[in-house]
């Protein structure tokens, strides 16, 4: 007779995703993530398959949270251009852990999306550049954001700065600094 699994699979991924984060795919032992995780070698095998199985499971967790945090920033106030500028503070405004731990997709497509074709296709086919056009779009409706600017470019440019802001949070650039390239790349978008 088979035995059931005695974990909560979601959370065990939850616990990995945190190792997997701080640590990277490759500091990451097995140890480190039985350890984390609180479930033994077999079970990891049983569930997961293998280190790389559980490092797949941890991107679609992440991209899901992330996407649906995204959305839920963008949404969050009436203005959207006052949404988008919320979005970015929440980097300068994280804690300091949070700063120095970067953006576990950035920190996955910097040590794992050039060679490992799974997690790169992964990785592009989060909903942010999507969500962020639809915002986009919006604050160009509502007469917030230059009219003339190509919604689409513009999403991927506040992705792009998003990315640069976490590396440079990791980095240790101070939330002072974090928020002059926030209000800076707002007022470049802005209607005039």
């Amino acid at each position: 007779m088979a035995r059931t699994k005695e974990f909560d699979r979601d959370e065990a991924v939850r616990r990995a995703m945190a190792v997997f984060w701080e640590q990277g795919y490759e500091a990451s032992s097995t140890e480190d993530l039985l350890r984390a995780m609180g479930i033994g070698r077999q079970s990891m095998y049983d569930t997961f398959g293998d280190k790389h199985g559980l490092y797949l499971e941890a991107v679609r967790l992440y991209q899901a949270e992330y996407g649906a945090n995204l959305m839920e920033c963008l949404h969050s106030k009436a203005s959207p251009l006052g949404s988008i500028r919320e979005f970015l503070l929440t980097i300068p405004n994280g804690s300091p852990k949070d700063r120095a731990r970067g953006c576990f997709s950035v920190n996955a497509t910097t040590e794992m999306a050039h060679s490992d074709p799974e997690v790169a296709a992964m990785l592009k086919a989060n909903v942010g550049p999507e969500v962020m056009t639809r915002a986009v779009r919006e604050a160009q409706q509502k007469g917030e954001l230059n009219p003339h600017l190509d919604a689409r470019i513009t999403a991927n440019f506040l992705l792009a700065t998003t990315a640069g802001l976490r590396v440079s949070a990791k980095a240790g650039l101070p939330p002072a600094a974090l928020r002059d390239i926030v209000d800076f790349t707002i007022a470049g978008l802005k209607a005039r």
